[in-house]
């Protein structure tokens, strides 16, 4: 007689999820799934709206990696009107730079809240800590002087959000073509010089780092526990510029396998080509993966730990983050990281370069220029637009298309948890069978273990399914004629 271990619903993500563990009559793990069971369907509403809503609306479908939907929306726009990259149109420097100015504050301020609001307390208090000490109140409590920075920290990144987009939340800067404004001295000044109550650049860097050494305190500490906690195979996709460095707002897809080898590298345009979307009855989200190599073998991981082990180098701008990535690169001996754990380790890291690649921006003269929106001819419309950007959470693309009336007649979003889906189940799987060990008791450490494999990838279960939703956790075990056995309620 088989059994059945639910926990339903995980918590510490954004979105509405569960997890179901099947056992065999031995108690082994035959199965693990997480299920993603709310649907809200922004792909379809969208249809009928003019084009140039998609960006603004869109960003809705999720209340933190807003800013990414935003300028996928707005770079898919740039194709459609015939000003972007598809069209070998080159955007203007100062457009282009303030997005990216945008784009990089977003990355900080989502990654710091996930590295330390959602992650951080597990690593100073132990997973098997007591559910009311292992959030952030409980860091409060131990460290007040860590929380006080790390508030600082997001903030600051919130201000460069504010100072582009004009809001902290669903703000709206880049319009079809560019951006309606740019980038003043006085807001230059501010975000470098730490004026009225924010962090000076320098403090930020500083912050940064810290937040890298605790990692590597942590690590020093729990080698095994980190390393061991759920490796998983993958190939990994990021953006990369012509160096075959990440780019975490333009660039082509790479794709590498364990060896860092280049499997494929396509310009995103053409993904329909590469990618196909399978389905599962059990899951409102899709699961991505390479035709040419099927669903198992051609399933990717995108997000932090991906962008690492594609890239090759940060290069000469952002020394603390190349200086970073090489002691990560070399902890492998150059192979590809399959470490779950270690995604919060790369989350580290890219807190440091988005500081750095702030930093560079905000001293680049290009960002007062006046030149702010191409207006291409009418006769370059081409009704049609693909963008993508790296989000926090990795690889996100958003596809429209567009009548003569200038109305959207279809949307396709695959975000980066979508594109993690098969990976992350791969995890709940390696986890329960290390954590279950060949019994069917509900602990709380077995708990907590299944939701920090997830939470390392940060899911957005919002943007992946179009779902919304913050949950407690029950955790149920049923027979196999669906028979409750044991539950417990946190």
């Amino acid at each position: 007689m088989g059994k059945k271990l639910v926990i339903d619903p995980v918590t510490r993500i954004e979105g509405h999820g569960r997890v179901t563990v099947h056992l065999d009559e031995d108690n082994r793990v035959i199965d693990a799934k997480l299920h993603v069971v709310e649907f809200r369907g922004f792909e379809k509403f969208i249809q009928g709206h003019p084009y140039w809503e998609a960006p603004v609306l869109l960003q809705r479908v999720c209340g933190i990696c807003f800013v990414s939907h935003h300028l996928a929306g707005a770079k898919a726009l740039d194709d459609i009107i015939g000003a972007g990259y598809s069209t070998g149109v080159q955007m203007l420097p100062t457009a282009e730079k303030v997005r990216r100015l945008g784009h990089y504050g977003q990355q900080l301020q989502s990654h710091v809240t996930a590295y330390f609001y959602l992650i951080v307390p597990e690593m100073l208090f132990g997973m098997d800590a007591p559910p009311e000490q292992r959030n952030v109140l409980g860091l409060v409590e131990a460290n007040p002087d860590l929380i006080k920075r790390v508030v600082a920290l997001r903030k600051w990144g919130q201000e460069v959000i504010k100072t582009v987009f004009g809001k902290r939340m669903h703000g709206i800067s880049s319009i079809p073509g560019g951006v309606n404004k740019g980038i003043s001295i006085a807001e230059r000044n501010r975000l470098l010089n730490g004026e009225k109550g924010l962090l000076s650049i320098g403090q930020v860097i500083d912050y940064a780092q810290d937040g890298l050494r605790l990692f590597h305190e942590f690590h020093e500490k729990h080698r095994k526990q980190v390393d061991g906690f759920a490796e998983v195979p993958a190939l990994n996709m990021s953006l990369v510029d012509d160096n075959g460095n990440v780019d975490y707002y333009h660039g082509r897809l790479r794709i590498v396998n364990k060896n860092r080898e280049t499997v494929f590298e396509l310009d995103y345009h053409d993904y329909l080509d590469y990618f196909a979307e399978a389905t599962e009855k059990w899951s409102y989200m899709k699961f991505p993966y390479l035709k040419k190599l099927g669903r198992e073998a051609g399933a990717v991981r995108v997000g932090p730990l991906a962008r690492v082990n594609v890239t090759k180098s940060y290069g000469g701008s952002t020394p603390l983050a190349q200086a970073a990535l090489e002691r990560f690169q070399a902890y492998t001996n150059g192979k590809a990281n399959d470490m779950t754990l270690h995604t919060n380790w790369a989350r580290a890291i890219e807190i440091l370069h988005s500081a750095e690649l702030i930093k560079a921006l905000l001293n680049d003269p290009d960002l007062q220029g006046e030149q702010l929106t191409l207006e291409p001819p009418e006769s370059a419309w081409t009704g049609k637009g693909v963008g993508v950007v790296e989000a926090p959470r990795g690889t996100l693309l958003h596809h429209y298309q567009a009548n003569e009336e200038g109305a959207i007649t279809s949307a396709n979003l695959v975000v980066a948890t979508t594109q993690n889906n098969t990976v992350i189940n791969r995890t709940v799987r390696a986890v329960a069978e290390e954590y279950l060990g060949g019994q069917a008791e509900i602990t709380e450490g077995m708990m907590n273990a299944v939701e920090v494999g997830i939470r390392a990838y940060d899911p957005c279960l919002s943007c992946a399914t179009h779902a919304m939703g913050q949950m407690p956790l029950v955790v149920s075990v049923h027979d196999a004629q669906g028979r409750v056995v044991d539950e417990r309620v946190r």
